[in-house]
């Protein structure tokens, strides 16, 4: 069946399984609005231009898993508003590494018209870098993944 997507719930993978949860890229980008101050679903609708029946199944699946609280909207009776959970609001350093890759390699220089910022100060984040224990940054070689001792 086309688009039938397999199972990764019980993949012994911290990968696998955060893509079971924010895996397509609509679902990032709801929550990339979030980010941008976005919270009612005509907001979402209008700063993605997705279809109303996308959009509400993409809600639905972050709200069931803990992405996005739903609260009524104090300035309508109609509507709610998305709030992000604090699990949503740890995908930030996920959202940050994604753009900061397509920053570097998706577009040509001076193409970009958005940057993040530090919204204190106006300037835009370093760019994000693993380190050690020790505070010692590592390079793609230097890191693996291994089975931890039980």
């Amino acid at each position: 069946m086309k688009g039938k997507r397999t199972d990764m719930g019980n993949v012994q993978c911290g990968i696998a399984r955060a893509l079971q949860v924010v895996g397509d890229w609509w679902s990032l980008l709801i929550v990339r609005e979030a980010f941008k101050g976005r919270r009612r679903f005509s907001e979402f609708q209008r700063g993605l231009g997705l279809a109303r029946n996308i959009l509400s199944a993409r809600l639905r699946k972050l709200v069931e898993e803990g992405i996005f609280t739903v609260e009524p909207d104090p300035e309508s009776a109609l509507s709610h508003l998305y709030l992000l959970t604090p699990k949503g609001h740890q995908l930030s350093v996920a959202l940050v590494a994604l753009w900061q890759w397509g920053e570097e390699h998706c577009f040509v220089p001076g193409e970009l018209n958005y940057a993040i910022v530090d919204s204190r100060k106006g300037q835009p984040l370093p760019k994000l870098q693993l380190a050690a224990q020790d505070g010692q940054l590592l390079g793609p070689r230097e890191f693996r993944i291994v089975a931890k001792d039980r």
